[in-house]
């Protein structure tokens, strides 16, 4: 694989032998996945130029519906495209990303674009330096083409999942008026739609596996530990680090493959990462996975569809041979009420912290900012008791390589004219995908199929592997997608 850092020259042998290729239409050359179309251009079959004006017509024909793509940078973006391909001319590619236009979820920072985290405190805020894990895909050779929808601070949506008042509402690609999930909605809407080749988003309690599912595209929250928050809204440190992650959406697993190694490492600023390399996903044993799976949580059962879907994937394992069981960590709903009442015990200051600190007077209706702090013996009993399950859940986990599980109740709904969800509805609403933040094992989704209760929307699985085995999370998520086919463009 090719690095992000200085230029390396290619030999035009094989460049020469391509470049008369049949030219790709620009429905083709949206389809493609990240890695294909950097290889496209890499062998000159078609220059970024071409890429980056095919996205921007794409984002045109689909953003005014869905609402994903909040902020642009045409002309800086163009201005890369042309010195991409200058700079290949010469017979010098950047990165293994040399070319290949992305965006970005608007909760990091763009130097020189406006980033606003979806609050009004920052409505014109423009950093001056990249986030890291921007930094990098930049520096592999990516373009970026914009930045995508979030709620406020990537915490505010409530029930309308992707909305802020500087931006609104974000749609899903796959049926008017339905939920494309949070808070990296706006990231798996406009990546589902075909506008951008991948996006990076957040995960706090499922901010990347949600949308990844209401989108039926491939995301992966990766280990606490392997890719840093520096520049992201809400970044690294203090009692709540460890429910924060980074990783890449992306219409294909191969890119999320590609991406991962790019993006993770240490960057000398966030304490909290490990140097710990990455298994290769194409040597996993796949036949040899223990593999665990279950329905609910404890109190909350996924409907009959989203229960298939587990069935169906599940099937692809012991059809290799694997050996599957009907389980699920011990006290798994517990951790979830537990971390509940741990975020909550500050009475929200932390959130109050951030909206001085961005200066920010007016909030978004469903962000969070009440309550009434608990005494700090209770704070570090809560501390103490969620450390205890998360000890007996590893201790759990020996046992199995592979959870396969829902990744939320029921299919995408339609977006609702409420932020906060009425009591007796709210509790049937929700994913399955925090507690995996709190133990911060690897956990990813893929598309599987197509929703009958909300028709055309889709539905995916929830893949999740120990600490440090983000390989095995890419291996069977892979495995998922040859047997389904994974991605499908919006008919819309």
């Amino acid at each position: 694989m090719l690095g992000a850092g200085a230029a390396t020259t290619l030999s035009f042998g094989r460049i020469n032998r391509v470049a008369a290729a049949t030219a790709l239409t620009p429905n083709e050359l949206i389809s493609k996945s990240a890695g294909e179309i950097a290889q496209l251009i890499r062998t000159r079959q078609v220059s970024a130029t071409e890429v980056v004006k095919a996205c921007y017509a794409r984002i045109d024909a689909v953003n005014p519906r869905i609402n994903a793509v909040v902020t642009q940078c045409r002309e800086r973006a163009f201005a890369e495209a042309a010195a991409a391909d200058a700079l290949l001319a010469q017979g010098k590619i950047k990165g293994a990303l040399h070319g290949v236009p992305f965006t970005v979820k608007d909760s990091f920072d763009t130097a020189g674009v406006v980033s606003t985290g979806g609050t009004l405190g920052r409505k014109e805020f423009v950093p001056q330096q990249d986030a890291t894990v921007v930094s990098r895909v930049r520096e592999a050779g990516a373009i970026l083409l914009g930045k995508t929808n979030t709620p406020e601070f990537t915490l505010g949506g409530g029930a309308r999942e992707t909305y802020n008042l500087i931006f609104g509402q974000t749609y899903n690609p796959y049926g008017t008026g339905y939920l494309c999930s949070g808070s990296s909605g706006g990231a798996g809407a406009i990546v589902a739609a075909a506008g951008s080749y991948f996006d990076i988003g957040s995960d706090y309690g499922g901010s990347i596996r949600g949308p990844a599912f209401a989108n039926g595209i491939a995301g992966l929250k990766p280990t606490y530990g392997r890719v840093p928050r520096t520049g992201h809204i809400v970044d690294y440190g203090g009692p709540f680090d460890n429910f924060q992650e980074i990783g890449p959406l992306a219409r294909r697993v191969a890119d999320i493959a590609l991406l991962l190694p790019i993006i993770m490492g240490p960057d000398w600023k966030d304490a909290a990462m490990a140097p710990v390399p990455l298994g290769d996903p194409t040597t996993v044993e796949l036949s040899k996975l223990r593999v665990a799976w279950y329905m609910d949580n404890g109190t909350i059962q996924a409907s009959s569809e989203v229960q298939a879907i587990v069935k169906q994937c599940v099937g692809y394992f012991t059809a290799l041979g694997c050996k599957a069981h009907e389980d699920r960590p011990p006290r798994f709903k517990e951790l979830v009420d537990t971390r509940t009442a741990f975020s909550n015990a500050d009475g929200h200051e932390y959130m109050r912290r951030m909206l001085r600190k961005h200066g920010t007077m007016q909030t978004s209706p469903a962000l969070s900012l009440g309550g009434t702090p608990v005494s700090s013996a209770e704070f570090t009993r809560l501390c103490e008791h969620m450390d205890t399950i998360k000890s007996e859940q590893l201790a759990w986990f020996e046992q199995y390589d592979l959870i396969l599980c829902p990744v939320t109740v029921r299919a995408p709904q339609k977006v609702p004219s409420e932020f906060v969800l009425p009591a007796e509805v709210g509790a049937g609403y929700g994913g399955m995908t925090s507690e995996y933040n709190t133990t911060g094992w690897p956990a990813g989704v893929v598309r599987v199929g197509t929703s009958k209760e909300s028709p055309g929307l889709p539905l995916g699985i929830h893949v999740v592997a120990q600490p440090w085995r983000d390989d095995i999370v890419i291996a069977a998520l892979s495995h998922i997608e040859k047997q389904t086919g994974g991605w499908k463009m919006p008919s819309e």
